[in-house]
């Protein structure tokens, strides 16, 4: 399947639901890997997780070594490395169905992502072959060391130093890092340093036997408790010149590439995670009784437990949509000529937009469900003697890994615009259509009684209430817009909104196709649920930004366009989630 969606496109662009990968479209051997993964979970993970998060001595480095055993560790490496070489879209399976694991879920995914991919796609064939095959082994364990006390989002700031020693042999590092995940037991580390007076960081490969590193204690964390994270200290660290990760002054690419791919994963572990809390959550549901009653009988309970599938559904819908763009943008590279590793990044940057989205709406999703999952429970909620306890801490995370929610909204907006600037979007001809069709007469089409034709009439709508308001930031704002971060993460959210809600139904249009309309009747309505929400929150976050910059007769006729934009008939929400509460409750699990 090769489309030529280019990232960002969906703004101004119709999919067809027949050009995206849906869940529903895994292959065997995809189940099967998924399988054991979801094994592993179970056997070696949840049976411990006290001992975890106690972080006894030696016991997240062998889970690690157990997993590379399997080859989870190596998922994503080319076989001739010692790992599985899988394509995008499985590396991302996997991700999800680990992404339950808690806190051996970060290490992992820290080993896996940031501490192996950049020595894997920047590294030469020396540093390749060196250290690949022990971290897909699991024999060596990775971290990366990026943040600072005084440099976190601005990450460029940072002051750990790195000079070339007289006989041009050696890099001297000297420097605090910190928040370095995996930092108590990593045996290589990924380093960002600047060389002299440079204006951008240099990446180094470190291991820990070249000596010179010392340790904070472990830091003591709200959740992610057994995940180690430590302070590093680099004082006269020599490092072999032959470590130099890529080129002098391309650390900080190397960097915003990584956290792109850590976006996606991010996105696909925390839809795992939110499966697992929703199964314990009906299961507890159904076995809890009050008033001679199963609590999941009462329409109080079965609001949040269809409320918490939907949101599910619609973040997994856009993350697997996502992956399959990114896998053949990867893909068309290869055909093209450009070697594996570079196709992969340049594949991963040009949907860096839809990477953002992803990360804030699955961490977004998570920490609603984990709060509603302590809800559910009631008073055994916040007891630690039941699992919401352990999900509602560790979640929280996720809105800070791989960038803010508040930086990843601005760069969505930032990332669109820079694209419109340089041609590689047209952003302004559809805005200017919009403005126009502001002062015409509304057109009003003969009605279409087909599944969902009304609602892909909404999302072109969802469209236009996204060019009409963020053209007219634009126009009225001009150079200072970088400045008004509200109206940026209003614009933004309407943005997200509209990416999810095409995903949910696209995915659903497309099992429709597959299996009939009368076998998806739970996930049809969780769709129209979904676009009946998502049309609440664009009028919301639109209006709030237009009456930000607004004023006068203008402001009355663009707040009037986004009405029309935002229009929707009735829908009994209600029902549509009634109906998918009575599907979880009679499977007692997450079974989308």
């Amino acid at each position: 399947m090769t489309t030529k969606t280019k990232g960002g496109e969906f703004i101004i662009k119709e999919t067809n639901a027949q050009d995206i990968f849906i869940p529903e479209q895994w292959t065997e051997e995809q189940l099967m890997m998924k399988k054991t993964c979801d094994d592993f979970i179970d056997q070696e993970v949840m049976p411990i997780l006290d001992r975890i998060d106690s972080q006894e001595e030696g016991l997240m480095p062998s889970l690690l070594v157990k997993s590379g055993e399997l080859g989870l560790l190596g998922v994503s490496v080319p076989e001739n490395l010692g790992g599985l070489g899988f394509d995008f879209v499985t590396s991302m399976l996997t991700t999800e169905v680990l992404g339950a694991g808690h806190s051996f879920a970060v290490a992992l995914s820290a080993h896996t992502g940031i501490g192996t991919l950049p020595i894997l796609y920047y590294g030469n064939e020396e540093q390749k072959n060196k250290y690949i095959p022990k971290l897909a082994s699991g024999e060596w364990k990775a971290c990366y060391c990026l943040t600072e006390p005084s440099a976190g989002s601005d990450a460029n700031s940072g002051k750990t130093t790195a000079k070339l020693t007289a006989d041009g042999k050696h890099y001297i590092l000297n420097g605090q890092k910190m928040w370095i995940t995996n930092g108590g037991f990593a045996d290589v580390f990924t380093v960002f340093a600047k060389i002299d007076d440079d204006k951008n960081l240099s990446a180094f490969i470190v291991e820990k036997a070249f000596g010179g590193i010392s340790l904070n204690p472990e830091e003591h964390k709200m959740g992610i408790k057994g995940s180690s994270t430590r302070q590093v200290f680099f004082n006269e660290c020599k490092v072999p010149v032959e470590n130099l990760l890529s080129e002098r002054g391309n650390g900080f690419k190397i960097a915003v590439n990584i956290l792109n791919i850590g976006r996606v994963k991010l996105a696909g572990a925390a839809i795992g995670a939110c499966k697992r809390v929703v199964t314990s959550a009906v299961n507890y549901s159904n076995e809890r009784t009050q008033f001679e009653r199963s609590i999941s009988k009462y329409g109080a309970i079965r609001y949040k437990l269809a409320e918490q599938a939907i949101r599910i559904f619609a973040s997994e819908s856009a993350t697997y949509r996502a992956s399959q763009n990114i896998e053949d943008a990867i893909q068309a590279l290869i055909e093209g000529g450009m070697e594996k590793s570079k196709a992969i990044l340049k594949g991963i940057e040009q949907f860096a937009v839809e990477a953002a989205i992803l990360k804030v709406h699955g961490s977004e999703t998570l920490d609603y469900v984990v709060d509603e999952g302590v809800q559910i429970y009631g008073g055994m909620g916040y007891s630690a003697e039941a699992p919401m306890d352990r999900a509602y801490r560790d979640s929280r995370i996720n809105r800070i890994f791989e960038g803010t929610n508040e930086i990843n909204r601005m760069l969505i907006v930032d990332m669109l615009l820079k694209r419109a600037m340089k041609g590689e979007l047209d952003l302004i001809g559809p805005a200017q259509k919009v403005a126009q069709e502001l002062v015409g007469i509304p057109e009003f089409a003969e009605l279409d009684e087909t599944l969902f034709a009304y609602e892909k009439k909404m999302l072109g709508n969802f469209k236009k209430a996204v060019l009409l308001t963020a053209g007219a930031a634009v126009q009225k704002l001009m150079a200072t817009l970088s400045k008004e971060q509200e109206v940026i993460m209003n614009i933004s959210n309407m943005i997200i909104e509209t990416y999810v809600a095409e995903s949910t139904l696209l995915r659903v249009e497309k099992m429709v196709s597959m299996r009939g309309e009368e076998a998806c009747e739970v996930q049809i309505a969780m769709a129209k649920s979904y676009m009946n929400s998502a049309c609440d929150k664009i009028w919301v976050e639109g209006k709030e930004a237009l009456n930000s910059f607004g004023e006068g007769d203008e402001l009355r006729m663009m707040l009037m366009g986004l009405k029309r934009y935002t229009k929707q008939d009735p829908f009994n929400a209600k029902n549509a989630r009634q109906t998918v509460a009575q599907k979880l409750i009679a499977e007692n699990k997450y079974c989308f």
